[in-house]
């Protein structure tokens, strides 16, 4: 399995990890078939996400999707935010292995998680906003590609 340098170098130097403690939005998802866990934290501040960061136990592709999807939305609104797809991971990353794309779905899946929380902090109900966050939207259309069981 070949890594591209940025996936490497995400992996062995991640970018915003850690517990935020002035969060204002925390979303946590996991993949049961493969173990791993991601925790994303956010800081809204009129509407702009002013800081990221995240926890995420699990192989190199899923700590490296996790710290690129950070940097993506780091200073964006929080509508460019809810935006960002897993292909746009892993093309910032120059492409993961096929058997690693489900790494990028659960690093959008916790971004979307991270902003429902903070719009539920706010009194709002975030389903019509970022929408049902139940199992991986993705493999609908890439089950060849995603192996999260579906």
């Amino acid at each position: 399995m070949l890594y591209s340098a940025k996936v490497m170098e995400h992996f062995a130097n991640p970018h915003n990890v850690g517990e935020l403690k002035d969060a204002n939005g925390v979303g946590e998802v996991g993949n049961q078939k493969c173990g791993d866990i991601m925790k994303m934290y956010i800081k809204v501040e009129n509407g702009i996400i002013t800081d990221v960061s995240f926890m995420t136990f699990g192989c190199g592709a899923a700590i490296a999707t996790s710290s690129m999807a950070t940097d993506l939305i780091k200073g964006q609104p929080i509508t460019e935010a809810l935006k960002l797809t897993n292909r746009a991971v892993v093309e910032a990353l120059d492409g993961l292995p096929p058997v690693k794309v489900h790494c990028s779905v659960l690093a959008e899946q916790a971004i979307k998680a991270a902003i429902a929380d903070y719009y539920r902090r706010q009194g709002i109900d975030p389903t019509p906003i970022v929408g049902d966050l139940g199992e991986c939207e993705a493999c609908a259309h890439e089950s060849e590609s995603c192996s999260c069981g579906e």
